[in-house]
């Protein structure tokens, strides 16, 4: 997020079609900002809930139980997968 005393010094520039654009001043107004802030605002709040979803998940306790249970067991040898991981690449 930025801070306060940060200055605004980079520039973002999108292309839409008028009816997406329409819809954002709509939007934009009806929360009283301007479409830059409306789309500034929603934008962070969406990058920060994607970010946080890719490093941060909850589960309840049952789902948590099962996850460690499953995290506990053996591993098991696994030939396929083995052979796809040391087997040259077509590519190479």
């Amino acid at each position: 997020m930025q801070s306060q005393s940060e200055s605004k010094s980079e520039r973002i520039d999108i292309r839409t079609s008028p009816a997406v654009k329409k819809l954002l001043q709509q939007a934009a107004s009806a929360s009283h900002k301007n479409v830059s802030e409306f789309l500034l605002e929603h934008g962070l709040t969406a990058a920060s809930e994607t970010l946080t979803n890719r490093v941060l998940f909850v589960l309840d306790d049952e789902k948590w139980q099962a996850f460690q249970e499953a995290l506990d067991r053996p591993t098991q040898d696994k030939p396929n997968l083995k052979r796809l991981l040391t087997e040259p690449s077509v590519f190479e």
